[in-house]
């Protein structure tokens, strides 16, 4: 049995992680930590875990987390790479939900994070969690940076498109227009994200510049092999779960003759947790609500030289907790749906 700590763990993605381990057959959750709530039972605090989660919260402290077999951080940016030489060093494997361990480069993260990074020796080995593209070197890591919620839905668009070098769009004038629902922005108290100011409402925000642009940008240039160009334009919907997104592609001369249907269906064909949907598809965000699965659709209007794909997932899970938990399975050979056999929650 594989034992679980969680820091952080009142927020969305740690009560989501909470949730899917509570049904998890391999792992159990030795130690959840919250300075402020300590010594609260987690039940108290999320009704939704009695009876599947008996464990306090604790003080980083009073946690144990060497004694753990590996540690989640689901908390803010610069939390993990203060705590994880010494895990690391324990023995223990480390798996970020932060943006600690995405950038490669300390510049960028410094840029877009507005703080200096602690431990750019780390950097080098940490795996960038997106299993679609690196499932082999997430088998052999003990440090992860899990791939952000946007990113996720973006590069599962691009992939087959881009991996192996492919030529088939133009690579510098990519546009992702991507909507999130109000989970995305976390578990705090900010005007922007109340019921009476993001309901009934829809609008786009951090067009000048959004963190995750490096983030995507860094995995797709690593997909293909050179430098990919993308527009990202994140929006904010009056939902609670999902992400929709939107990506557009200039096809190449290359590329004009493709069956994208048949592309994408082949390179998805072995994955558990990416459905490509049937030709004409249009995906809805209901259809993963819950589900560690993102559901694709490709279109060609007009059959003319632009390539439009609709993908949706959860953004707590596949774009957070569930893929960690994914990624958690592949580091320790379990089979990869563990836990994670979740049928999507409708209506």
């Amino acid at each position: 049995m594989i034992k679980v700590g969680i820091v952080g763990g009142t927020g969305y993605t740690g009560v989501e992680l909470l949730r899917l381990l509570a049904g998890h057959p391999l792992a159990r959750v030795t130690a959840v930590t919250s300075r402020k709530e300590a010594g609260m039972p987690v039940a108290e605090m999320f009704p939704s875990l009695r009876g599947r989660v008996d464990v306090a919260f604790s003080t980083p402290e009073e946690a144990k987390l060497t004694e753990c077999d590996v540690v989640f951080f689901a908390t803010p940016h610069g939390v993990a790479m203060a705590q994880a030489r010494e895990l690391l060093d324990a023995g223990v494997k480390v798996i970020d939900l932060a943006a600690d361990f995405r950038l490669k480069d300390p510049a960028e993260f410094q840029r877009w994070y507005a703080m200096e990074h602690s431990c750019t020796d780390l950097l080098a080995e940490a795996v960038y969690g997106l299993p679609e593209v690196n499932r082999e070197a997430i088998k052999q890591a003990r440090l992860i940076g899990m791939a952000g919620c946007y990113p996720t839905s973006v590069q599962l668009g691009l992939l087959p498109l881009l991996e192996g070098g492919k030529q088939l769009i133009d690579t510098q004038t990519l546009i992702a227009d991507c909507k999130s629902g109000v989970s995305g922005a976390g578990r705090k108290a900010e005007v922007g994200t109340l019921f009476a100011e993001a309901g009934d409402n829809f609008k786009a925000y951090g067009v000048k510049g959004h963190r995750h642009s490096p983030e995507i940008e860094q995995g797709l240039s690593v997909i293909h092999g050179a430098p990919v160009k993308l527009t990202f334009v994140p929006h904010l919907t009056p939902m609670i779960r999902g992400i929709h997104s939107t990506i557009y592609a200039r096809l190449t001369p290359e590329g004009r003759d493709t069956d994208f249907q048949a592309l994408f269906e082949a390179r998805y064909a072995g994955e558990a947790f990416v459905d490509v949907l049937p030709a004409g598809s249009h995906p809805e965000t209901r259809s993963v609500r819950g589900s560690n699965t993102a559901r694709i659709a490709v279109h060609r209007p007009g059959n003319g030289d632009l390539l439009v794909i609709l993908v949706v997932e959860d953004n707590l899970v596949k774009g957070a907790s569930g893929q960690a938990v994914q990624v958690m399975n592949l580091m320790f050979g379990l089979p990869e749906d563990a836990g994670l056999q979740v049928v999507p929650l409708l209506p």
